[in-house]
């Protein structure tokens, strides 16, 4: 932990607290977009954790979970730093879009260019400024197109860095999910900084069950880092080595009768396809054992579409 983190300019010592806000670009009429950052410093040495919300600008209980934390001073911390960004994409909140007004996903741009397009320049900028001061982190994120997430951790298990402080977290489930190129995830593992990914609830909705996960794993991630000293009591995690989709057989209108969270047997029922005619009556069951991590709440679909989210080959409770 150095005595001093400059980012941008801004020089923040220890023991001190800070909002500072990056100037990314300008919109067509000159107004400007800046990212806010809070930097809470204790004076004692420790850890340097990264929050980041809304790096999609539709995915709001992320914004949420850090918004009520900062709002409560949960993320002062007695030793080390937190860096928080609860709104990275303020373009695409603005707009209630995933994504940026050129249509590009600033979550498929690392690890960005300095020159490239807005979504590249966001990307580069927590790259070059905000990375390089980071010892780990947590990325909140919501499921998207009306598909609601159970409360999940999402990690590379191999990687011990990761293990270690997703089991922290105690979330009630974790996922074994190796990251995808040009995400912040993969950017941030290849500096050899583990970023986990914090799953739950459903774009533009509040979702009071995924929030309150969010705090409750965060500040028992914060209690395993000696950053704050009450302790805080964990939870049974599952983990699951892999999360496929099941996918639509049929164009139709999609009832589910699964629920968030339900452990299903092979062969369960976990709704029906119809179609708007009364001609067509298809069953939809999981095609093994597992636990349901997410729902596509969208009653029109197609076929391939994603219908439910099944995490199976189960590894072991924590």
């Amino acid at each position: 932990m150095s005595d001093i983190i400059e980012i941008n300019g801004y020089r923040i010592g220890r023991g001190e607290e800070k909002k500072i806000e990056l100037n990314v670009a300008r919109l067509p009429t000159h107004t400007s977009i800046d990212l806010p950052i809070h930097l809470y410093r204790a004076e004692e040495e420790g850890p340097v954790l990264l929050l980041t919300g809304g790096l999609h600008g539709d995915e709001i209980n992320g914004i949420e979970i850090l918004r009520r934390m900062i709002h409560n001073d949960l993320l002062i911390p007695e030793k080390g730093t937190v860096i928080v960004i609860p709104l990275v994409n303020t373009y695409g909140f603005i707009q209630n879009i995933r994504g940026l007004p050129d249509g590009k996903d600033i979550n498929r741009s690392f690890p960005g260019s300095k020159s490239g397009s807005l979504a590249s320049l966001m990307a580069y900028t927590l790259v070059k400024q905000i990375l390089p001061h980071v010892d780990c982190g947590v990325d909140f994120h919501t499921g998207g197109d009306a598909r609601a997430n159970y409360p999940q951790i999402r990690c590379e298990w191999a990687l011990e860095a990761n293990r270690e402080i997703a089991k922290a977290f105690s979330p009630p489930i974790i996922v074994d999910s190796s990251v995808l190129e040009n995400t912040f995830r993969k950017a941030a593992q290849d500096e050899g900084t583990p970023i986990l990914v914090f799953e739950g609830g459903e774009t533009l909705r509040f979702d009071e069950i995924a929030i309150q996960e969010g705090i409750d794993g965060t500040l028992r991630l914060m209690a395993y880092l000696g950053m704050i000293s009450e302790p805080q009591e964990g939870q049974d995690t599952e983990i699951y080595e892999a999360s496929p989709w099941i996918r639509a057989e049929y164009g139709g209108l999609f009832q589910h009768k699964a629920k968030l969270g339900e452990h299903v047997d092979k062969d369960q029922l976990l709704g029906y396809i119809s179609d708007p005619y009364g001609e067509l009556w298809a069953e939809v069951k999981s095609p093994e054992k597992g636990r349901i991590v997410g729902i596509n709440n969208a009653p029109v679909v197609y076929k391939g579409d994603a219908l439910v989210h099944i995490a199976c080959d189960f590894i072991k409770t924590v």
